[in-house]
């Protein structure tokens, strides 16, 4: 029964996928060969013979015919060999059958499991090599586990990913059964042994990858992205070139009407996504990436690689955008560190008055919120639409309007 069960396992080791010929040879042939070294000692002397396609195997012991016999495992007497076939002479290898019952309960036992460790084994190995080779690729799958610090996915081969937290956009939330979208970001053997396949949402990689499959001629080669930069679900700037005239890069990644543009930032819960048309002048580079405030002039320190860029007060907040969510990408895109300097005559400085100053009219949270979207004096605020700073600075109306009545009166 035991040698039986065995041969099931051989037998359905052959129809595994991923696995191939020589491979399974060499580990059937391994796991038997170690197993009789236990029982012998030496196993050089054994031929084994493995038949894939069948699911079937042989085991020959060779042993030289002696006079007296001094190992039993490599030497078997003349006597004993006459018995069995008398053409046999001294100094001969005589090759006998084992059967596989001679391995004993135990050690069939001890078969079964080192191969299953080594199917196993080797399925790790498969799966670690197959995803290496697809670091950077965007895959679909369900969500079949959600902790804490990570989300469990499995592919449509039933392959366990990982999403780690930190990978997550964080808007994302998601439950068991939901189907994700993210880029295969890295593949390692962990304690040589496990093979962990880890995911990202908010990798610039995978922006770069919804960009290709939404808009056909990046696929194509027709326009090349040149570099992205993200701040996962708030802002992303691409800047994109084509190198044919024909082709406005731009507008075919946004498409018409926004058409191709819409299901990425949908699929990245709303980040707001710039394309910029790339260029090798980075003045004009700057410009663009800054947009859609104006910029008056700009001082480049080469050295230190800074740019001091100078705008008319009422530039500033546009330029720094939401959390200086926008001086900050541009900065990262052109590879240059952007100080922003306001450019307006020193009488208008004078007239203008710090939010700090209007502490005890108004309050400090609000003040700080106003500031983060690039608001440092009272001229800023009032030079920005009520609807505008409602939404960057994510206020109420009704507040926004009583801090421009305050501010407004400072210059009646």
């Amino acid at each position: 029964m035991e040698g039986l069960n065995l041969f099931g396992s051989f037998a359905e080791f052959k129809e595994l996928k991923n696995i191939d010929r020589a491979t399974m040879m060499s580990v059937l042939e391994d796991i038997f060969r170690t197993q009789l070294a236990r029982m012998y000692g030496d196993a050089d002397n054994f031929d084994i013979i493995i038949n894939i396609d069948k699911g079937d195997f042989e085991i020959w012991r060779n042993r030289t015919v002696v006079e007296n016999v001094e190992d039993a495992n490599k030497e078997i007497s003349i006597e004993e060999v006459k018995k069995i076939d008398d053409s046999f002479e001294l100094g001969e290898e005589y090759p006998e059958k084992f059967a596989l019952e001679t391995f004993g309960r135990r050690g069939i036992l001890n078969l079964k499991q080192n191969l299953a460790g080594r199917i196993m084994d080797i399925e790790k190995a498969n799966l670690y090599n197959y995803y290496r080779d697809k670091i950077g690729e965007v895959i679909v799958g369900e969500v079949y586990q959600v902790l804490k610090r990570e989300v469990y996915i499995m592919d449509e081969d039933n392959h366990e990913l990982v999403l780690p937290k930190s990978e997550q956009i964080p808007s994302d939330h998601f439950k068991k059964g939901d189907t994700v979208k993210a880029i295969i970001a890295n593949a390692e053997m962990r304690n040589n042994t496990n093979p962990v396949i880890t995911l990202s949402r908010t990798s610039p990689m995978f922006l770069e990858k919804l960009f290709e499959q939404e808009v056909p001629e990046i696929f194509d080669g027709l326009i090349t992205i040149k570099k992205v930069v993200r701040m996962p679900g708030e802002r992303a700037k691409v800047a994109v070139e084509s190198y044919d005239e024909r082709i406005d890069p731009v507008g075919a990644c946004v498409g018409v009407k926004g058409s191709r543009i819409h299901g990425i930032v949908r699929e990245l819960r709303n980040e707001n996504i710039d394309v910029i048309n790339w260029t090798s002048n980075t003045q004009l580079l700057i410009q663009r990436a800054l947009s859609p405030a104006k910029i008056s002039s700009m001082e480049f320190d080469e050295e230190n690689k800074k740019v001091r860029v100078n705008l008319k007060s009422s530039e500033v907040s546009l330029a720094i955008g939401k959390s200086g969510s926008n001086i900050k990408l541009a900065g990262q895109l052109v590879g240059y560190e952007l100080d922003v300097y306001r450019d307006d005559p020193e009488d208008e400085f004078e007239e203008d008055v710090k939010l700090d100053d209007f502490s005890d009219e108004i309050e400090q949270w609000i003040i700080d919120a106003l500031k983060a979207i690039g608001c440092d004096t009272a001229k800023d605020v009032l030079a920005i639409p009520t609807e505008e700073i409602v939404k960057r600075a994510d206020l109420e109306v009704e507040t926004v309007e009583d801090v421009l009545n305050i501010l407004r009166s400072e210059f009646e």
